[in-house]
């Protein structure tokens, strides 16, 4: 069986669609992986998850390491039988939990001491313990461990933090026992300079495939944008490259066309939960009273199971309940929209017309919005 493989079928500038080649199954490019934090899509089946076209789904290290605990999850089989999804798992090196959720974390060359966010207990988490962790869980693509630091940070700063994990890089991968893929993360800022020395040392390291951290972390796309422009560029052409937590629909949209092949973001799920839905003409709030009393789909022309079977006005009285299942059909919709759009872009590098597919995209989901 293939543990990992990367074939680029075609190119539309610096795009490219193609597949990664896996033991557990093919995962098509351009793709978007829903988030499952605790072993679990939220308010979602895996079944359903799947059905919306999703190939992978991520989970998440630091979660899952406090609670039920990695070693109980090995014992159990692995993540795959314990969550009921045969198909790739992406797991996250625990980095970014641990700095965002965690007080009293204290920062040293061997890795990060921290309080567990549920219950204060102290824990360690280290390059090495990550891929302990993640192997435990049986991963199929497994994160490097690296430290984050706020996008405010000083260059300095940065810098620090950038070096620092590129030698937690070196001994993530000296560490890696797991089967599949193991990413390298590249940090820096928006800084070109330290971007490029990331980049430098993480292919001299050498990763199956190659994440561009430290964005969509309040900077705007237009920033973000600007970084990819070079940051992109500085990864291997062979490798997949994987824009960790992005994001919004037309953010998804300016990034496949710089080249990026891999996308997580909590948003689909989390705004379904909320009462807000993704559509073509931009996100609706479902809670709306105009919404009260129309029988049309939450999004006309959505072959998803939700827009085929139930009216906005069914929906917005569920949300507007309480209700569980208002829950479930908006995160529904939602992976649906996102696997849509994913498609969308597939097709259109194939066809040499990605940039007249984005321009029409954004210009409807833009100028169409009705505000959540």
């Amino acid at each position: 069986m293939t543990e990992f493989a990367f074939t680029i079928d075609a190119t539309d500038g610096a795009a490219r669609t193609g597949v990664i080649s896996m033991a557990r199954g093919e995962i098509r490019t351009p793709t978007f992986m829903p988030v499952g934090t605790a072993a679990t899509v939220k308010a979602m089946k895996p079944d359903n998850v799947r059905k919306s076209g999703a190939d992978i789904i991520l989970g998440n290290t630091y979660h899952l390491m406090l609670r039920p605990g990695a070693e109980r999850i090995a014992r159990l089989g692995g993540l795959h039988p314990f969550m009921g999804w045969e198909r790739p798992i992406l797991t996250d090196s625990g980095g970014y939990q641990v700095m965002s959720l965690s007080e009293l974390t204290k920062v040293t060359e061997e890795g990060v001491a921290f309080a567990s966010h549920i219950d204060g207990t102290r824990h360690m988490l280290s390059p090495e313990r990550s891929m302990e962790v993640q192997n435990l869980l049986g991963s199929d693509i497994v994160m490097a461990f690296d430290q984050l630091v706020p996008a405010s940070s000083t260059r300095g700063e940065q810098q620090a933090a950038m070096e620092r994990s590129m030698r937690w890089a070196e001994r993530s991968r000296a560490a890696f026992r797991g089967e599949g893929g193991l990413f390298g993360i590249q940090q820096g800022g928006l800084d070109e300079e330290l971007r490029g020395a990331s980049a430098e040392a993480l292919i001299g390291i050498g990763f199956d495939g190659y994440a561009i951290g430290g964005l969509a972390v309040g900077e705007g796309q237009a920033a973000m944008c600007r970084t990819l422009d070079f940051a992109t560029q500085m990864l291997p052409d062979d490798k997949p490259r994987y824009l960790m937590g992005v994001g919004k629909p037309d953010d998804l949209v300016e990034s496949v066309i710089r080249g990026i092949d891999m996308f997580d973001c909590v948003l689909p799920t989390r705004s379904g939960r909320t009462g807000q839905a993704f559509t073509a003409d931009g996100p609706i709030n479902i809670r709306n009273a105009r919404f009260a009393e129309d029988p049309e789909p939450v999004e006309p022309g959505c072959p998803c199971p939700t827009c085929a079977t139930y009216s906005r006005a069914y929906v917005h009285h569920l949300v507007r309940s309480g209700e569980i299942l208002g829950a479930m059909l908006m995160t529904e919709h939602n992976l649906w929209f996102y696997q849509r759009l994913m498609q969308a872009m597939r097709d259109a590098i194939a066809g040499q017309r990605l940039r007249n597919f984005a321009e029409e995209f954004s210009g409807r989901y833009k100028a169409s919005s009705r505000g959540a």
